[in-house]
C-alpha cells in the first residue's frame, strides 16, 4: 500500500500541500489540465525552488488575473466539483475536504451547512490548493494518508470576519481530536485549508506508521518565520503488506468496575476506529477481585484515537502501551458462489478458504439456518482457493 506521511512539524497550509506532491512528481502541467476540468477561471499556476533555514523546497502559487472573485457557498461548490470533469476519486477527495471544513464554518457561525459562506476558502486559490491536492495524491497513488500532530501557533491574523486569535476559530474546530505539538512561536501555522485537509483525509496522527520511504518532498510556505523553516515535509512510502513482519503497538489496561454489558460496545467502537484487534482475558487483580484485561492490537499512529476511545468509554484511568511486531498470512476477500447464495470468504496464501462471519450471519438470518450449517457448506463448497 502506498502512504504519505504529513510530517507538520512547522504547521500546514493548502499550498504547501500542493508544493510537496508537485516535489513529490505532480508535474505542473498535469495539475493545470486537471484544474481546467473545473469551471473556474482568472488565474496562473507557478511553482518554484525556495530556500528555507538552507532546507531546499518547492512553493505552489497561484496569481490572480482577474481581481473580482466570487465568494460561495458550501453547496455552489460541492456542486461545482460533483458537476466538473474531474475524475471520480478526485471529486471524492475534494468533497471530503470541503465537507469538513464546512462543518466547521457551520458550528462556528451557527448557519446551515448548505448556507456555510466561504470568503478566502471560496476564492480561486483556496479551492485550486484543495482540488489540487486531491488531484496529486490521486497522481502519486496514495491510498492513505497520515499525518504528524499540529502546531497551534499564537497571535493573531486578518480575515473578511476582522481580526481574529490564532488560530481562526475554524481551524481550532478543525484541529479538535488532532494532537498538538510543542509552541514553536508567533505566527498562523495552520490554515483553515490545511487543517481540513489532514482532518478529512488523515486515517491516524502521530509518529509515522511502519512503511518504507520512497521520497521526501518539502513543501513551502510564503512566510519565513525565524524560529524553524516554513516547510510541510511529505514522506511517500510503502506500507509493510499483510505478509512478513509489522511492527504494532500493544494497548492494555485492567478493568475492575465496569458493567460487563459496556464491553461490547468498546469493541464495537475500537474495531470502527481502525483497531487491528481487540480481545478481553479474564484475571484477578488486588484483593482478588475478578477483573478482565482490555488489549488492543494497533497500527503505532493510532495510539491517541485508540487510548481516547478506552479512556472515554470505559470506566478505566490509565493504560500502558508498548511496541511488538506481528507476522501475518497474506490474504485476500472474495465473493464465492454456494448453494445458499453469494457468500464472502477470506482466501489465504496457502489456499485455505475461510468464511466470513458476518456474510454466513445473514444468510442463517435470511434462511433460517443454524449459523454452523452455513459455515459447514460454505467451507465444504468453497474448499481450496
Amino acid at each position: 500500500m502506498k502512504v504519505a506521511y504529513f510530517d507538520c512539524f512547522a504547521g500546514i497550509a493548502g499550498d504547501m500541500t500542493v508544493a510537496a506532491l508537485i516535489e513529490l512528481g505532480l508535474p505542473l502541467e498535469v495539475l493545470r489540465k486537471e484544474l481546467a476540468g473545473l469551471p473556474l477561471s482568472g488565474y496562473t499556476l507557478e511553482s518554484l525552488k525556495v530556500e528555507r533555514h538552507g532546507v531546499t523546497g518547492t512553493s505552489f502559487k497561484v496569481t490572480l488575473t482577474e481581481a473580482d472573485q466570487p465568494h460561495r457557498h458550501y453547496s455552489g461548490i460541492a456542486k461545482m466539483i460533483d458537476e466538473s470533469a474531474l475524475a471520480p476519486r478526485v471529486k471524492e477527495l475534494a468533497q471530503r475536504i470541503f465537507r469538513r471544513l464546512a462543518q466547521a464554518e457551520s458550528a462556528v457561525h451557527g448557519v446551515p451547512l448548505e448556507r456555510v459562506h466561504f470568503h478566502e476558502v471560496g476564492a480561486v486559490d483556496s479551492i485550486v490548493d484543495i482540488v489540487g491536492t486531491a488531484i496529486g495524491l490521486d497522481y502519486l497513488g496514495v491510498e492513505a494518508i497520515y499525518a504528524s500532530g499540529l502546531p497551534y501557533g499564537r497571535g493573531f491574523v486578518q480575515t473578511a470576519h476582522g481580526r481574529l486569535p490564532v488560530p481562526a476559530p475554524a481551524t481550532a474546530k478543525l484541529m479538535e481530536g488532532i494532537p498538538l505539538t510543542a509552541d514553536i512561536g508567533e505566527g498562523e501555522r495552520v490554515t483553515p485549508t490545511g487543517a481540513a485537509i489532514v482532518a478529512a483525509l488523515a486515517e491516524g496522527f502521530g509518529p509515522p506508521p511502519a512503511l518504507t520511504p520512497l521520497a521526501t518532498g518539502y513543501g513551502a510556505g510564503e512566510k519565513d518565520f525565524p524560529e524553524l523553516p516554513n516547510l510541510l515535509r511529505v514522506i511517500l512510502g510503502e506500507k509493510q503488506g499483510e505478509k512478513g513482519c509489522q511492527e504494532v503497538l500493544v494497548i492494555e489496561t485492567h478493568i475492575d468496575d465496569m458493567n460487563p454489558e459496556i464491553f461490547g460496545f468498546l469493541m464495537e467502537k475500537l474495531l470502527e476506529a481502525g483497531a487491528l484487534d481487540v480481545a478481553f482475558s479474564p484475571l484477578q487483580m488486588k484483593k482478588n477481585r475478578p477483573a478482565t484485561r482490555l488489549t488492543v492490537i494497533a497500527d503505532p499512529a493510532d495510539l491517541e484515537k485508540l487510548s481516547a476511545i478506552v479512556l472515554s468509554e470505559s470506566t478505566a484511568i490509565g493504560l500502558r502501551y508498548y511496541p511488538a511486531s506481528r507476522v501475518t498470512s497474506a490474504r485476500r476477500l472474495e465473493t464465492r458462489s454456494t448453494t445458499l447464495g453469494e457468500v464472502a470468504v477470506k482466501v489465504l496464501e496457502t489456499g485455505r478458504v475461510t468464511p466470513e462471519y458476518d456474510s454466513c450471519r445473514r444468510i442463517a438470518l435470511d434462511k433460517g439456518i443454524p449459523l454452523i450449517e452455513v459455515y459447514r457448506t460454505v467451507e465444504r463448497e468453497c474448499g481450496k482457493a
